[in-house]
C-alpha cells in the first residue's frame, strides 16, 4: 500500500511569477532591502489593514524584535525591563517565549486547553500579579484564542498584547484579521507557513511610536528613520544634538538602541510579493482540507479529541491537529510512525510541554509555573498534526484516508 511519493506535511506552491520576480531583484543589482520589500510591506498593510508593517529575516527575529522595541525609554514607565512578567504558555514554538526570556523578563506558564492548544483564558486573571506586564501568546496552527477576554484583561491590568500569528496569517476573529487586536503583532514566512519568501517575517503594529521604535531596533538601534537608500528625510541630518555627540554629529550614525540588523533582502520580498497574491487562493484551500481530516476523524471520536473552534473564530488553518485518547488501543506514536512508514508526514506540536525540554530546565526555578500543566503533557505525549497546505492534493488525501483507515481497522 506504501505510496510512490512521499507526502510533506507542508510545504511552499509557487509558479512563475516567483522566478520571475527574484530575477528582477537580482538584474536591479540593488539586493539589500528596495521596491520589492516597499511593495509587499504596502500590500500587507492593506490586506491586513494596519497601519505599520515592518519586513525581518525571520518570524522568530519578528517575535524578538516586538518584545526588544517595547523595551524602549520612549515608552517611559510602560517600557518592558528585566524582572517584569510576561504571560504566556509552555504549548508553544521556543521563540514565542525566548525573548522575553533573553530580555530578563520572567515568564508566567500557563496551561493550555486540549481542545484548543491555546492557553487557558480562564486561569489568566489569577496569574496576573503586580509584576505582571506583557501577554504574548502564539495562535497555535492557526486557531485563534479568546481574544474577547485577553482584551479585557488588558485593558482592565494596563498590559502590553504581542499577538503571535505566524501560524494563522489569514485566520480571523469578529471577521476582524488575526493580529489586528495586539499592540503588536508577528508573522512569519518561511516556506512551511501560509506564503513564503524563503526566509522573512513581518511586524505589525497600528501604533506610531512603537513603530519609531520597531524601526529602531530593527536597524542597527539607530535614532535615523530613512529607508534603505534614502538620505536626510528629516531635513535636518546635520543639526542634531543627541547624547554627548557635537552637535551636527551625523544623524544617519547616531544610536538610541542596543539594536539589532534584522532586515531582509529584496530577494526575499519579491517573492513575497507574488505569494501574497495567491493568498487567499491557498486559505481557501487550507479550510477545504482541513473538512476533509475533519470529516474523516469525525466517525473516530472514540479514539481521537478534535479541536473546538473559539465562538467568532473563522481559521486559515496551518494544520490539521488530533489527539490519541489516553484510552485508545494505540498510541500517537505507533500512529504516526505507521503514517511515515506509508510516506505521510506528520509532526508533533512544535515543543509540546516547553518546561521539559533541556534548555528550560536548568532555568524553571526561575519561573512562574501556574498549576501542573497536565494539558501540556497530554498534548506532548498524545498530539500530533496532519498537513493542509494547498499543495495536498485530492488523490493525496484519498492515499492518506485509505492508509488511516487500514490502521484503524485493525482496533474495530
Amino acid at each position: 500500500m506504501q505510496n510512490k511519493k512521499y507526502i510533506p506535511v507542508s510545504g511552499k506552491v509557487f509558479n512563475q511569477e516567483e522566478i520571475d520576480n527574484a530575477i528582477e531583484a537580482a538584474k536591479d543589482c540593488w539586493w539589500t532591502e528596495g521596491k520589492f520589500s516597499k511593495t509587499f510591506e504596502n500590500d500587507f498593510k492593506k490586506f491586513l489593514g494596519v497601519k505599520y508593517v515592518s519586513l525581518v529575516n525571520s518570524g522568530s527575529s519578528a517575535n524578538l524584535l516586538a518584545l526588544a522595541c517595547l523595551t524602549s525609554e520612549i515608552f517611559g514607565d510602560k517600557k518592558l525591563k528585566a524582572g517584569d512578567e510576561f504571560i504566556t504558555t509552555p504549548v508553544a514554538f521556543p521563540t514565542t517565549v525566548n525573548p522575553g526570556i533573553q530580555y530578563g523578563l520572567k515568564p508566567v506558564f500557563i496551561d493550555a486547553c486540549v481542545n484548543t492548544l491555546n492557553i487557558d483564558v480562564k486561569q489568566i486573571e489569577k496569574a496576573i500579579s503586580k509584576k505582571t506586564r506583557l501577554i504574548m501568546l502564539a495562535h497555535t496552527l492557526g486557531f485563534s484564542y479568546n481574544l474577547k477576554e485577553i482584551l479585557k484583561l488588558v485593558k482592565k491590568y494596563k498590559l502590553w498584547f504581542i499577538e503571535d500569528c505566524c501560524d494563522a496569517l489569514g485566520s480571523k476573529y469578529n471577521d476582524k484579521f488575526l493580529g489586528t487586536f495586539g499592540h503588536l503583532a508577528t508573522f512569519s514566512f518561511y516556506p512551511a507557513h501560509h506564503i513564503t519568501m524563503g526566509e522573512g517575517g513581518a511586524v505589525i503594529t497600528n501604533d506610531p511610536l512603537i513603530h519609531k521604535s520597531i524601526r529602531q531596533f530593527r536597524d542597527w538601534g539607530r535614532d535615523c528613520w530613512c529607508g534603505t537608500g534614502e538620505d536626510n528625510t528629516c531635513k535636518n541630518r546635520f543639526k542634531w544634538k543627541l547624547g554627548e555627540l557635537p552637535l551636527g554629529y551625523d544623524h544617519k550614525y547616531i544610536y538610541s538602541q542596543i539594536g539589532y540588523n534584522l532586515k531582509l533582502t529584496d530577494f526575499q520580498a519579491a517573492i513575497g510579493v507574488a505569494q501574497l497574491k495567491k493568498l487567499p487562493k491557498f486559505i481557501k484551500q487550507r479550510k477545504t482540507n482541513y473538512k476533509i481530516l475533519y470529516d474523516f476523524f469525525k466517525q473516530y471520536e472514540k479514539y481521537f479529541i478534535l479541536m473546538k473552534e473559539e465562538k467568532n473564530a473563522d481559521n486559515s488553518y496551518f494544520g490539521f491537529p488530533i489527539i490519541v485518547k489516553d484510552n485508545a488501543p494505540f498510541t500517537r506514536n505507533e500512529l504516526t510512525e505507521y503514517l511515515e512508514n506509508n510516506q505521510i508526514a506528520t509532526r508533533n506540536i512544535f515543543a509540546g510541554n516547553l518546561l521539559r525540554h533541556p534548555a528550560y530546565l536548568k532555568l524553571r526555578k526561575n519561573f512562574r509555573i501556574i498549576g501542573s500543566m497536565e494539558n501540556a503533557d497530554l498534548i506532548m505525549n498524545n498530539a500530533f498534526w496532519l498537513g493542509v497546505w494547498p499543495g495536498i492534493k485530492k488523490q493525496d488525501y484519498n492515499f492518506i484516508l485509505k492508509t488511516l483507515q487500514k490502521f484503524l481497522k485493525k482496533y474495530e
